[in-house]
Protein backbone atom coordinates (compact mmCIF):
# COMPACT_ATOMS: atom_id res chain seq x y z
CA UNK A 1 0.00 0.00 0.00
CA UNK A 2 2.97 2.31 0.55
CA UNK A 3 3.66 2.32 -3.20
CA UNK A 4 0.04 3.22 -3.90
CA UNK A 5 0.19 6.05 -1.35
CA UNK A 6 3.33 7.35 -3.09
CA UNK A 7 1.54 7.16 -6.44
CA UNK A 8 -1.42 9.08 -5.02
CA UNK A 9 0.92 11.77 -3.67
CA UNK A 10 1.90 12.82 -7.21
CA UNK A 11 -1.61 14.22 -7.72
CA UNK A 12 -1.21 16.81 -4.97
CA UNK A 13 -4.67 16.13 -3.57
CA UNK A 14 -5.91 18.47 -0.86
CA UNK A 15 -7.40 16.94 2.34
CA UNK A 16 -11.01 15.96 1.74
CA UNK A 17 -10.72 16.21 -2.04
CA UNK A 18 -12.38 13.37 -3.95
CA UNK A 19 -9.57 11.12 -5.18
CA UNK A 20 -11.72 8.65 -7.13
CA UNK A 21 -10.27 9.59 -10.53
CA UNK A 22 -6.70 9.49 -9.24
CA UNK A 23 -7.22 6.14 -7.51
CA UNK A 24 -8.80 4.66 -10.64
CA UNK A 25 -5.83 5.82 -12.69
CA UNK A 26 -3.46 4.07 -10.30
CA UNK A 27 -5.53 0.90 -10.61
CA UNK A 28 -5.28 1.25 -14.41
CA UNK A 29 -1.49 1.40 -14.12
CA UNK A 30 -1.46 -1.69 -11.89
CA UNK A 31 -3.56 -3.48 -14.51
CA UNK A 32 -1.11 -2.52 -17.26
CA UNK A 33 1.72 -3.88 -15.10
CA UNK A 34 -0.06 -7.21 -14.67
CA UNK A 35 -0.81 -7.49 -18.38
CA UNK A 36 2.77 -6.65 -19.32
CA UNK A 37 4.16 -9.21 -16.88
CA UNK A 38 1.95 -11.87 -18.51
CA UNK A 39 3.10 -11.05 -22.06
CA UNK A 40 -0.19 -9.50 -23.20
CA UNK A 41 1.60 -6.77 -25.16
CA UNK A 42 3.24 -9.35 -27.39
CA UNK A 43 -0.23 -9.71 -28.94
CA UNK A 44 -1.90 -6.36 -28.30
CA UNK A 45 -1.38 -2.60 -28.06
CA UNK A 46 -2.88 0.03 -25.78
CA UNK A 47 -4.86 2.91 -27.26
CA UNK A 48 -7.70 5.32 -26.45
CA UNK A 49 -8.10 8.19 -24.00
CA UNK A 50 -6.48 6.44 -21.05
CA UNK A 51 -3.40 5.71 -23.13
CA UNK A 52 -3.27 9.38 -24.05
CA UNK A 53 -3.69 10.35 -20.40
CA UNK A 54 -1.07 8.01 -18.92
CA UNK A 55 1.65 8.25 -21.57
CA UNK A 56 1.16 11.67 -23.15
CA UNK A 57 -0.14 13.84 -20.30
CA UNK A 58 -3.67 14.50 -21.55
CA UNK A 59 -5.05 16.89 -18.88
CA UNK A 60 -8.25 14.98 -18.19
CA UNK A 61 -9.01 11.73 -16.42
CA UNK A 62 -10.26 8.70 -18.31
CA UNK A 63 -12.27 5.68 -17.19
CA UNK A 64 -11.61 2.67 -19.44
CA UNK A 65 -8.72 0.64 -20.82
CA UNK A 66 -8.90 0.06 -24.58
CA UNK A 67 -6.67 -2.45 -26.34
CA UNK A 68 -6.31 -3.67 -29.90
CA UNK A 69 -4.86 -6.97 -31.00
CA UNK A 70 -1.98 -6.55 -33.43
CA UNK A 71 -3.58 -9.11 -35.74
CA UNK A 72 -7.18 -10.30 -35.98
CA UNK A 73 -8.06 -13.26 -33.78
CA UNK A 74 -11.81 -13.89 -33.36
CA UNK A 75 -11.11 -16.58 -30.75
CA UNK A 76 -9.04 -14.33 -28.50
CA UNK A 77 -9.90 -14.29 -24.80
CA UNK A 78 -8.47 -12.23 -21.97
CA UNK A 79 -9.21 -15.07 -19.55
CA UNK A 80 -5.66 -16.56 -19.65
CA UNK A 81 -4.45 -13.21 -18.26
CA UNK A 82 -6.91 -13.10 -15.35
CA UNK A 83 -4.51 -14.81 -12.94
CA UNK A 84 -1.70 -12.37 -13.72
CA UNK A 85 -4.04 -9.42 -13.19
CA UNK A 86 -5.32 -10.82 -9.90
CA UNK A 87 -1.79 -11.54 -8.69
CA UNK A 88 -0.61 -8.03 -9.57
CA UNK A 89 -3.41 -6.41 -7.60
CA UNK A 90 -2.98 -8.86 -4.71
CA UNK A 91 0.69 -7.89 -4.45
CA UNK A 92 -0.49 -4.36 -3.60
CA UNK A 93 -3.24 -5.50 -1.24
CA UNK A 94 -6.27 -5.34 -3.55
CA UNK A 95 -8.89 -7.93 -4.36
CA UNK A 96 -10.30 -8.00 -7.88
CA UNK A 97 -13.19 -9.66 -9.66
CA UNK A 98 -13.03 -9.96 -13.45
CA UNK A 99 -16.07 -10.82 -15.57
CA UNK A 100 -16.72 -10.80 -19.29
CA UNK A 101 -19.63 -8.62 -20.28
CA UNK A 102 -22.34 -10.03 -22.52
CA UNK A 103 -23.20 -7.60 -25.28
CA UNK A 104 -26.90 -7.15 -25.86
CA UNK A 105 -26.56 -5.47 -29.24
CA UNK A 106 -24.33 -5.94 -32.26
CA UNK A 107 -22.78 -3.12 -34.25
CA UNK A 108 -19.79 -3.01 -36.61
CA UNK A 109 -18.63 0.27 -35.07
CA UNK A 110 -15.21 0.30 -33.42
CA UNK A 111 -13.74 0.79 -29.97
CA UNK A 112 -15.75 3.07 -27.71
CA UNK A 113 -18.82 2.10 -29.73
CA UNK A 114 -20.15 -1.44 -29.32
CA UNK A 115 -18.04 -3.32 -31.84
CA UNK A 116 -19.11 -6.66 -33.27
CA UNK A 117 -15.63 -8.14 -32.91
CA UNK A 118 -14.55 -6.99 -29.48
CA UNK A 119 -14.48 -8.45 -26.01
CA UNK A 120 -15.51 -6.36 -23.01
CA UNK A 121 -14.56 -7.13 -19.41
CA UNK A 122 -15.49 -5.51 -16.12
CA UNK A 123 -12.75 -5.41 -13.49
CA UNK A 124 -14.04 -4.65 -10.01
CA UNK A 125 -11.36 -3.58 -7.52
CA UNK A 126 -11.82 -3.27 -3.77
CA UNK A 127 -9.56 -0.32 -2.92
CA UNK A 128 -10.44 2.57 -0.59
CA UNK A 129 -13.80 2.13 -2.26
CA UNK A 130 -15.13 -0.24 -4.90
CA UNK A 131 -13.86 0.85 -8.32
CA UNK A 132 -14.80 -0.56 -11.70
CA UNK A 133 -12.70 -0.37 -14.86
CA UNK A 134 -13.96 -1.52 -18.25
CA UNK A 135 -11.47 -3.39 -20.43
CA UNK A 136 -12.21 -3.59 -24.14
CA UNK A 137 -10.14 -5.65 -26.57
CA UNK A 138 -10.62 -5.12 -30.31
CA UNK A 139 -10.16 -8.60 -31.76
CA UNK A 140 -10.56 -7.51 -35.41
CA UNK A 141 -8.45 -4.36 -35.66
CA UNK A 142 -8.42 -2.13 -38.73
CA UNK A 143 -5.01 -2.17 -40.40
CA UNK A 144 -2.45 0.48 -41.09
CA UNK A 145 -1.44 1.52 -37.56
CA UNK A 146 1.99 1.84 -36.00
CA UNK A 147 3.02 1.09 -32.42
CA UNK A 148 5.73 2.29 -30.07
CA UNK A 149 7.07 1.17 -26.70
CA UNK A 150 6.26 3.66 -23.92
CA UNK A 151 7.88 3.57 -20.48
CA UNK A 152 5.80 3.62 -17.31
CA UNK A 153 7.76 4.24 -14.09
CA UNK A 154 5.10 3.25 -11.56
CA UNK A 155 4.34 0.98 -9.79
CA UNK A 156 7.76 -0.05 -11.19
CA UNK A 157 9.50 0.49 -14.53
CA UNK A 158 8.12 -1.41 -17.52
CA UNK A 159 7.26 -0.84 -21.18
CA UNK A 160 3.81 -0.91 -22.76
CA UNK A 161 3.18 -1.29 -26.48
CA UNK A 162 0.97 1.65 -27.53
CA UNK A 163 -0.49 3.01 -30.72
CA UNK A 164 1.68 5.80 -32.15
CA UNK A 165 0.20 9.27 -31.63
CA UNK A 166 -0.94 9.86 -35.25
CA UNK A 167 -2.89 6.59 -35.07
CA UNK A 168 -4.32 7.41 -31.64
CA UNK A 169 -5.47 10.66 -33.24
CA UNK A 170 -7.07 8.80 -36.15
CA UNK A 171 -8.98 6.59 -33.72
CA UNK A 172 -10.15 9.58 -31.71
CA UNK A 173 -11.40 11.42 -34.78
CA UNK A 174 -13.21 8.31 -35.96
CA UNK A 175 -14.99 8.20 -32.61
CA UNK A 176 -15.70 11.95 -32.69
CA UNK A 177 -17.20 11.84 -36.18
CA UNK A 178 -19.10 8.57 -36.07
CA UNK A 179 -19.82 7.61 -32.45
CA UNK A 180 -23.52 6.82 -31.99
CA UNK A 181 -24.62 8.07 -28.58
CA UNK A 182 -28.21 8.92 -29.48
CA UNK A 183 -28.91 12.28 -27.82
CA UNK A 184 -25.71 12.28 -25.71
CA UNK A 185 -22.61 14.24 -26.65
CA UNK A 186 -19.13 12.89 -25.81
CA UNK A 187 -17.45 16.15 -24.87
CA UNK A 188 -14.33 14.17 -24.01
CA UNK A 189 -13.84 13.56 -27.74
CA UNK A 190 -13.86 17.30 -28.39
CA UNK A 191 -11.50 17.98 -25.49
CA UNK A 192 -9.06 15.42 -26.90
CA UNK A 193 -9.37 16.89 -30.41
CA UNK A 194 -8.45 20.28 -28.99
CA UNK A 195 -5.44 18.69 -27.26
CA UNK A 196 -4.19 17.05 -30.45
CA UNK A 197 -4.40 20.35 -32.33
CA UNK A 198 -2.55 22.15 -29.55
CA UNK A 199 0.20 19.50 -29.62
CA UNK A 200 0.46 19.76 -33.43
CA UNK A 201 0.11 16.00 -33.77
CA UNK A 202 -0.42 14.94 -37.40
CA UNK A 203 -3.48 12.78 -38.06
CA UNK A 204 -2.78 9.50 -39.88
CA UNK A 205 -5.48 9.80 -42.53
CA UNK A 206 -4.91 6.34 -44.02
CA UNK A 207 -5.60 4.67 -40.67
CA UNK A 208 -8.66 6.86 -40.16
CA UNK A 209 -9.92 5.67 -43.56
CA UNK A 210 -9.31 2.02 -42.57
CA UNK A 211 -11.42 2.54 -39.46
CA UNK A 212 -14.18 4.37 -41.33
CA UNK A 213 -14.40 1.65 -43.97
CA UNK A 214 -14.50 -1.12 -41.38
CA UNK A 215 -17.31 0.62 -39.49
CA UNK A 216 -19.23 1.26 -42.72
CA UNK A 217 -19.10 5.04 -42.27
CA UNK A 218 -17.04 5.62 -45.43
CA UNK A 219 -17.89 3.63 -48.55
CA UNK A 220 -16.68 5.91 -51.33
CA UNK A 221 -13.35 6.14 -53.10
CA UNK A 222 -10.08 7.10 -51.50
CA UNK A 223 -10.82 9.47 -48.63
CA UNK A 224 -9.11 12.82 -49.23
CA UNK A 225 -8.17 15.55 -46.81
CA UNK A 226 -11.00 17.65 -48.23
CA UNK A 227 -13.43 14.78 -47.58
CA UNK A 228 -12.27 14.59 -43.98
CA UNK A 229 -12.55 18.34 -43.47
CA UNK A 230 -16.09 18.33 -44.85
CA UNK A 231 -17.08 15.60 -42.37
CA UNK A 232 -15.48 17.50 -39.51
CA UNK A 233 -17.06 20.87 -40.33
CA UNK A 234 -20.50 19.25 -40.56
CA UNK A 235 -19.99 17.61 -37.17
CA UNK A 236 -18.91 20.91 -35.59
CA UNK A 237 -22.01 22.69 -36.91
CA UNK A 238 -24.24 19.98 -35.38
CA UNK A 239 -22.46 20.04 -32.00
CA UNK A 240 -24.37 20.91 -28.83
CA UNK A 241 -21.51 22.83 -27.23
CA UNK A 242 -23.04 23.11 -23.76
CA UNK A 243 -23.77 19.38 -23.64
CA UNK A 244 -20.15 18.74 -24.62
CA UNK A 245 -18.96 20.91 -21.74
CA UNK A 246 -21.18 19.08 -19.27
CA UNK A 247 -19.87 15.69 -20.37
CA UNK A 248 -16.17 16.47 -19.95
CA UNK A 249 -16.34 18.76 -16.90
CA UNK A 250 -16.32 15.93 -14.27
CA UNK A 251 -13.02 14.65 -15.68
CA UNK A 252 -11.16 17.96 -15.27
CA UNK A 253 -9.59 19.59 -12.22
CA UNK A 254 -10.73 23.01 -13.43
CA UNK A 255 -13.18 23.84 -16.19
CA UNK A 256 -12.07 27.35 -17.18
CA UNK A 257 -10.52 26.02 -20.39
CA UNK A 258 -14.02 25.14 -21.61
CA UNK A 259 -15.22 28.76 -21.56
CA UNK A 260 -13.85 29.44 -25.05
CA UNK A 261 -15.67 26.50 -26.60
CA UNK A 262 -18.04 27.48 -29.42
CA UNK A 263 -18.82 26.46 -32.98
CA UNK A 264 -16.47 29.13 -34.29
CA UNK A 265 -13.70 27.98 -31.97
CA UNK A 266 -13.89 24.36 -33.15
CA UNK A 267 -14.10 25.44 -36.79
CA UNK A 268 -10.92 27.46 -36.26
CA UNK A 269 -9.23 24.48 -34.62
CA UNK A 270 -10.24 22.35 -37.59
CA UNK A 271 -8.36 24.68 -39.93
CA UNK A 272 -5.18 24.07 -37.89
CA UNK A 273 -5.38 20.29 -38.28
CA UNK A 274 -2.41 18.66 -40.03
CA UNK A 275 -2.23 15.27 -41.74
CA UNK A 276 0.32 12.51 -42.02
Amino acid sequence: MKVVEQMLARYGMTPGEDNTHALREIMQELALAGLQRAGFFDKAAFYGGTCLRIFHGLPRFSEDLDFSLLHADPDFSLEPYFAALSNEFAAFGFEVEITQRKKVAVSPVVSAFLKKHSSIYDVRIQAQRLLKIKFEVDTDPPGGFNTEEKLLLEPYSFYVKCFALPDLYAGKMHALLFRQWKSRVKGRDWFDFEWYVRQRVPLHLAHFEERARQSGDWQGGALSRDDFMTLLREKVIQLNVEAARQDVRPFLKTAEALDIWSHDYFLTLAEKLVFL
